[in-house]
């Protein structure tokens, strides 16, 4: 007999590797945070002693969701300026609101919700895209939530930084700091073609290049951008990105809801990663990604939320439904993205588009534990015939009921561990005060 810190038994185990497996009746054997055994709950019975023993009878255990772009201090700007396109929204509302409340402590506590709310709704992962890159990596690291933090760029101040040098050496500084937290990763985030000059665009392709840090950006939101860059630059933002070097497979682009066949071609050629948000994208009508296009072309299509300020929630299991939902409609083709892959978007190619292939995204020997468990027995899953198309489709993230990320128990039976929800609350309500207020 082997000893062991974790198993973990469920009634159905979907590894996502292979695609669209499912295991019924099998265990998850954990040690030191990394996946040991994916097997049959009785012979891991009889294999191994393990410290902690777990069973969820009536539950499918999946890996631990990816968001692959959100911006998590905004979770305290949550329904601030709904209904209105993304330019009205960004310069008349969200802009002048972050210049009046933006600091350390909003960062913190925005994070701090968004964490409890991710948690609850089985995500375990986030690319995060926003400012104070120094408070959100402490932030992270101390509720043991796994991070990929942007180190933001953009040509005007911000409460961070005053102009583009020292956004980049500010930001450089944090990632040195916590380069080698194991839960903790970096991207170079300039924040989108039309705020960020060449010469910026420049040095960012080489620190990318040098450092081997993925470039994660807004691209084609709108068809308004494209025209625009047209306009000022001559070519649109992608033929833009590809003089400056930046297409290639260090680019995460988020959102691509105006893409031309060529365009898709070179993202497959290139390796580029696309983040799909869906959600974010209708509430804002900034257009449609062309999954099927991009999917059919080999090109790595994840999921991400975005932010509480667009969405309005982290909800990536809301997410799979409706990325698979309107790819169908968009395309014409009920079958162009079905559940299996939708679920492959919000954990295995999500880990792809971050780095972290290796590392999460599946269940699989050798990877983290990072893990999520969804009850199946509530009536609105009943009865169950391809759980898959459940996760997809049916189930909603209040019916998720315990997570780990690296063999940690994050939420035990739908409750938060090491979590203050009490102070929680009162600070959210002082910054919904305050921001009402401004």
């Amino acid at each position: 007999m082997i000893d062991v810190e974790l198993i973990i038994a469920a009634r159905m185990v979907v590894p996502v590797e292979p695609h669209g497996v499912v295991l019924e009746h099998h265990a998850v054997v954990v040690h030191d945070g990394a996946i040991v055994a994916l097997l049959p709950a009785a012979e891991a019975a009889n294999r191994y002693v393990a410290r902690e023993r777990v069973s969820l009878d009536h539950h499918v255990l999946f890996p631990g969701l990816v968001n692959a772009h959100t911006h998590n201090p905004m979770t305290l700007m949550r329904g601030l300026a709904d209904d209105l396109p993304l330019m009205r929204w960004l310069q008349d509302h969200i802009w002048p609101a972050e210049a009046k409340v933006m600091g350390p402590e909003f960062v913190a506590d925005g994070i701090t919700l968004a964490i409890a709310e991710m948690l609850r709704g089985g995500t375990t992962c986030c690319n995060e895209n926003y400012f104070f890159p120094d408070v959100q990596a402490a932030t992270y690291r101390r509720h043991g939530f796994r991070a990929v933090v942007g180190l933001p760029l953009i040509e005007f101040p911000s409460a961070w930084a005053s102009h583009a040098q020292q956004y980049l050496d500010k930001g450089l500084e944090v990632r040195d700091a916590y380069r080698d937290d194991p839960l903790l990763g970096f991207t170079l985030a300039p924040h989108a073609p039309y705020t960020v000059s060449d010469e910026s665009f420049a040095k960012i392709r080489v620190l990318s290049d040098q450092l081997e840090l993925p470039v994660h950006l807004h691209l084609h939101e709108t068809a308004h951008e494209c025209e625009e860059s047209r306009r000022q630059h001559g070519v649109r933002p992608f033929q833009r990105l590809e003089a400056l070097g930046l297409i290639g497979r260090n680019l995460i682009a988020v959102h691509m809801t105006d893409l031309s066949d060529a365009e898709i071609a070179r993202c497959a050629e290139t390796g580029v990663s696309v983040v799909h948000c869906p959600e974010s994208n209708l509430k804002l009508a900034s257009g449609f990604c062309p999954v099927a296009k991009l999917l059919a072309a080999g090109v790595n299509v994840a999921l991400g939320t975005d932010g509480c300020a667009s969405n309005n929630d982290l909800d990536l299991l809301g997410e799979m439904r409706t990325a698979a939902l309107l790819a169908k409609g968009v395309a014409g083709d009920a079958s162009v993205l079905d559940a299996p892959r939708a679920l492959a978007m919000a954990t295995l190619h999500g880990a792809r588009a971050l780095g972290l292939e290796d590392r999460i995204g599946s269940i699989v020997p050798g990877k983290q534990a990072d893990l999520a468990a969804l009850r199946l027995d509530a009536l609105e899953t009943r009865p169950v015939y391809n759980v898959i198309s459940h996760l997809a489709y049916a189930a909603s993230r209040s019916q998720v009921s315990d997570v780990w990320i690296a063999g940690k128990r994050k939420l035990d039976g739908r409750v938060l561990v090491d979590f203050d929800l009490d102070d929680l609350g009162e600070r959210v309500s002082r910054w919904q005060d305050r921001i009402a207020e401004s």
